[in-house]
């Protein structure tokens, strides 16, 4: 099995030790990505909406850089610091996947890089 790094220069630079993604075969693993702007490495201003909206647009970063779309994900993993903005988050997530959707976990956590409300990771498939 071929194994291969992704790094998407539209996606923020990483903040640790990290790839943006990684290919195992025909499995990409993208990296949680946290609403962090591309051009000034700082997180978005606003609500968890708009936390989400970036987290996406970073991820189709990745995607892209991979090759893929979000219609190839098969997992998504979200990371919310309050289950409150669960409802926000589900809004901006099926306007970002077609159907039908992929599995999904999605987990409240005491805290996340920089003070972020939000970060999710993905698993895509190559077809």
């Amino acid at each position: 099995m071929t194994r291969s790094h992704i790094i998407a220069v539209d996606a923020p630079a990483a903040v640790g030790p990290y790839s943006h993604a990684m290919t195992a075969g025909e499995v990409v693993f993208l990296s949680g990505q946290t609403p962090i702007v591309p051009a000034t490495g700082a997180l978005v201003e606003g609500d968890v909406t708009a936390q989400a909206r970036q987290v996406f647009a970073n991820l189709g970063a990745v995607l892209a850089a991979a090759g893929l779309g979000f219609a190839d994900a098969v997992k998504v993993n979200v990371f919310l610091t309050d289950m409150d903005d669960f409802a926000a988050m589900n809004a901006v997530y099926e306007t970002v996947f077609p159907q039908p959707f992929p599995a999904r976990t999605t987990v409240a956590v005491a805290g996340l890089p920089l003070g972020a409300r939000i970060e999710i990771e993905l698993t895509a498939l190559r077809r």
